[in-house]
C-alpha cells in the first residue's frame, strides 16, 4: 500500500524547489493534493504534470497571506476531496530589501512576516478544524536553519522562521488530545533555481562560498527535503510531534 493512499494533502509553495518535488512525491504517494503557490504559471505545470501521472490535484493560484483566499482554497479541498489530513507549509523565503535592522525598511518587516509567519500560521487555523473531522492529521511546517544559529543580514527572515519554531510546539501541545502532530523541517541550503541563481552571481566567492562550505555534506536538492516531509506526513511518523528537523546536510553543526 502507497504511504498517502487516501490521504488528502495541501502543500503551499508548491511550483518550484521543495513544494514542487513534495507534490510530485506525496502524489506518487497516493495523496489527492490541493497545491497553492503565487506563481501561476509553475503552479499549473506542477499540477497537470501530476494528472498526467494519473494523480489527483487542484492548483489554487494565491498569496498566502491572503485570509479570504486561502479559506476559499481550503473550503474547495475539502470539498473536492472529503476533507484534509495533512498540510505542508512550505511557501516562504527570504524578501529582497531584508538586512540588519537599522538598514532595513520597516515595512520589509512586515512582507517578511506575512510570508514566513502569518501564512502557516493561518494555514494551521484553516486546517486543523478539518483534521479535528477526520480524527487527526499531520501538519508540517517550513522553519530554517537560520531560525536555530542567527545569520547576519537576513533579520526579519530569521525572526519570522524563529517564530515558526515556536508556533511548531506551541500546537503540538494543543493538538495532540485531537489526534493532530505538528512538527517542522529546518532545512539548509537547497539547491532550487532561485539558490543556484544566486550562485552564479557571486561567482563562487564571498557569502556564497561560505555558505557551501558549512554544509559538511554538500548542498542539498529539493527531493532530499521532500522525502523528509513524506515522513512526516505518512504514519511511519505517528509518533513524532512537536519536533524541528535540521535537514542541512550537516551545516547547523557549526
Amino acid at each position: 500500500m502507497k504511504r498517502l493512499e487516501g490521504k488528502i494533502a495541501i502543500i503551499t509553495g508548491a511550483s518550484a524547489g521543495i513544494g514542487k518535488a513534495s507534490a510530485l512525491l506525496f502524489a506518487s504517494e497516493g495523496a489527492s493534493l490541493g497545491l497553492i503557490d503565487i506563481n501561476l504559471d509553475g503552479g499549473k505545470e506542477v499540477c497537470e504534470e501530476i494528472r498526467k501521472n494519473g494523480g489527483k490535484a487542484e492548483f489554487f493560484g494565491i498569496d498566502v497571506s491572503n485570509p479570504e483566499a486561502m479559506k476559499g482554497a481550503f473550503e474547495a479541498v475539502a470539498d473536492t476531496y472529503g476533507g484534509i489530513d495533512v498540510l505542508y507549509n512550505n511557501a516562504g523565503g527570504a524578501t529582497p530589501r531584508d538586512d540588519y535592522i537599522l538598514k532595513m525598511p520597516l515595512d520589509e518587516f512586515d512582507h517578511a512576516i506575512g510570508l514566513n509567519l502569518f501564512g502557516p500560521l493561518l494555514g494551521c487555523r484553516l486546517a486543523i478544524p478539518y483534521m479535528n473531522q477526520r480524527g487527526g492529521g499531520s501538519i508540517i511546517n517550513t522553519a530554517s536553519i537560520r531560525s536555530m544559529i542567527g545569520t547576519p543580514g537576513a533579520d526579519a527572515y530569521t525572526a519570522a522562521k524563529g517564530g515558526v519554531v515556536t508556533l511548531t510546539r506551541a500546537l503540538a501541545l494543543q493538538c495532540a488530545a485531537q489526534g493532530i502532530r505538528v512538527n517542522a523541517i529546518a532545512p539548509g541550503a537547497v539547491l532550487t533555481e532561485r539558490v543556484k541563481k544566486l550562485m552564479e552571481q557571486d561567482n563562487d566567492s564571498g557569502p556564497t562560498q561560505d555558505m557551501i562550505e558549512k554544509h559538511l555534506l554538500g548542498l542539498g536538492h529539493p527531493q532530499q527535503v521532500a522525502t523528509v516531509a513524506l515522513f512526516f506526513a505518512s504514519e511511519d511518523s505517528n509518533w513524532i510531534t512537536g519536533q524541528v528537523l535540521p535537514v542541512d546536510g550537516g551545516a547547523s553543526v557549526h
